[in-house]
């Protein structure tokens, strides 16, 4: 609003809502109220992830939560326990409700500091989701770079399904992600129909979808759900990207709770966008798992679920 006499512009509201800004060191990240989403993570001037502005919003799904369910489910329809729901097709060429339901909800700060903001929502029963969810979000930037750790409750009285992802877009400074090095160790990926859902399984050795040992991602397109990821002694997997001068690279872990990692070169996006970043995504289930069952994480009344996954930038030079 302005006052008579007062020619400055009224202030506007960014397009995803508030701003959380959170630092350590070199390391800079901005989280959304839309969504509490990843907006943008730097090391020094250097993007770690490819974001938007923030007069902008989140396209592609963009540093997005995926919950309660990441991915695609077919016609949007599915049955639990005896009860059915009907999710809106948002994927409409394919006849699919893609990616959850929280993307595009306002979340809550419950609390913050220089390092860390942590976000919360509460999903209410809906026709696409008759169940009460209630998550916690808090990104922390450290010494070894990201950790995104989620809470999720369930608060209602009767068991609920759940299945959570993210969909964070690495970046190293290459142009494209063809000159990309990624190493991204599983035994098996997705075979996906036309509408990009599972169709089976097939494994991942000896094949163009072999990433084990690392090699530039070049002329392959991925849309890929890749699962049987091989871990550290620590029990995380990490997937990892390089420049091909070595002057920089980034390493996506995820943890024990994060069984499958999708892998989008986005082919699908609009130019200039497309394949200029390698999404890396971590999943706790599989594409059209409220309707498989495969990997699906079942809540009781009360019952709490706890996984993290993080970011790592290695330093130039």
């Amino acid at each position: 609003m302005t006052t008579p006499g007062d020619d400055r512009p009224a202030a506007t509201t960014p397009a995803t809502g508030d701003q959380w800004v959170i630092g350590h060191g070199h390391q800079r990240a901005v989280i959304t109220e839309v969504g509490a989403t990843l907006r943008s993570f730097t090391l020094h001037d250097r993007s770690v992830v490819s974001g938007f502005a923030e007069d902008a919003w989140s396209h592609g799904g963009r540093g997005q939560v995926l919950a309660p369910w990441p991915n695609r489910l077919g016609d949007g329809a599915y049955s639990f326990q005896g009860v059915t729901a009907q999710a809106p097709i948002n994927e409409m060429g394919r006849h699919n409700a893609i990616h959850g339901l929280v993307r595009w909800s306002p979340w809550r700060m419950v609390s913050r500091a220089q390092n860390r903001v942590s976000m919360a929502c509460v999903l209410h029963p809906s026709p696409a989701y008759p169940f009460t969810l209630g998550l916690e979000i808090e990104y922390r930037l450290g010494r070894t770079g990201l950790t995104v750790t989620t809470d999720a409750q369930n608060l209602g009285d009767g068991d609920l399904p759940f299945g959570l992802g993210f969909h964070p877009y690495l970046t190293v400074g290459t142009p494209k992600v063809d000159v990309t090095r990624l190493r991204l160790a599983a035994r098996k990926r997705l075979v996906l129909d036309d509408r990009g859902l599972p169709a089976g399984a097939a494994p991942t050795e000896g094949s163009e979808f072999d990433f084990a040992q690392g090699r530039p991602v070049g002329q392959t397109t991925l849309d890929t759900a890749f699962g049987g990821l091989v871990r550290d002694d620590d029990g995380r997997a990490r997937i990892e990207l390089d420049h091909p001068d070595g002057t920089s690279g980034v390493t996506l872990w995820v943890d024990e709770r994060f069984g499958w990692i999708m892998a989008y070169t986005g082919d699908t996006l609009p130019e200039p966008e497309r394949r200029t970043a390698l999404a890396i995504e971590p999943m706790t289930c599989p594409p059209d798992a409220l309707r498989t069952g495969e990997d699906l994480v079942v809540l009781a009344p009360g019952a709490r679920w706890t996984g993290a996954w993080g970011i790592s930038p290695r330093q130039p030079g």
